[in-house]
């Protein structure tokens, strides 16, 4: 599925001495776009493409201890398999220094079709790593849907103390008005927000099973995850922190 372009040199390190350059950990969070096909991957396959686009970067990755080092790549929060997601978080660990401009523009070489860089951001050290806070979605609509039976379902499950979905076997229950932020009817799609939980946390196709709607998937619908709001967000009108593609919307429309 790749379309790999030549990464520019690695950034020159020849001042920099080997052990400090081996003690070194800079992480950089990258919001980027997972659309098209690419929604089709799995989540694990999703982590070993984003190590395959470093590694083609020729950037030296900072590696977990042990027997078995391991790149230092996190996802705050996985995305569905099918899911769409149009701002999407990667937290990198680099054992060198470079500019997020630099980084931006190997992540981008890559051309990796479906998947979109949006930003780069070097987090300030001790700056805290990326927990999940809330999700906004939309849900597109299935054909000839009855939008007043629509409002209704949404209307009884906010009335609703807790719900229980039923994941692995088990049964998880959830509190409704601290997990569902948000719920509505907008032109031809729902918008829903859900709070990350410690516990049991809700997902999009638990909320349309929960209302009776889970058909909609089956019949057309889409899942979009459009936002991803962390605990802690960096933010900074500082060229040398946070670098922006010229290429990205915030929005894109696929057809399917």
């Amino acid at each position: 599925m790749s379309n790999v372009t030549e990464p520019s040199e690695p950034t020159d390190s020849t001042n920099t001495a080997p052990n400090e350059l081996a003690s070194l950990r800079i992480r950089y969070r990258v919001r980027f776009q997972k659309t098209g096909l690419l929604r089709w991957i799995s989540h694990r396959d999703l982590a070993g493409l984003w190590e395959r686009i470093v590694r083609r970067a020729a950037l030296k990755l900072s590696m977990s201890e042990g027997f078995h080092p391991k790149p230092r790549i996190a996802f705050p929060s996985a995305l569905a398999l099918g899911v769409e997601g149009l701002d999407e978080v990667v937290e990198l660990e680099l054992a060198e220094a470079i500019s997020p401009h630099e980084l931006l523009e190997r992540l981008e070489a890559d051309n990796q079709p479906g998947l979109t860089i949006k930003s780069v951001s070097q987090l300030p050290e001790g700056f805290g790593k990326g927990q999940l806070k809330q999700s906004l979605f939309s849900i597109t609509l299935p054909e000839r849907c009855d939008t007043a039976m629509i409002q209704t379902a949404i209307k009884n499950l906010l009335s609703q103390t807790t719900v229980s979905v039923e994941r692995k076997k088990k049964t998880l229950v959830a509190n409704v008005a601290e997990q569902i932020l948000n719920l509505e009817l907008s032109d031809d799609r729902l918008q829903l927000t859900l709070a990350a939980s410690a516990s049991a946390s809700l997902k999009p196709h638990d909320v349309l099973d929960l209302m009776g709607f889970e058909d909609w998937i089956e019949n057309g619908s889409h899942i979009i995850r459009e936002r991803v709001i962390l605990e802690t967000e960096f933010q900074s009108n500082n060229s040398a922190e946070v670098a922006h593609a010229t290429n990205a919307t915030n929005n894109i429309t696929t057809e399917y």
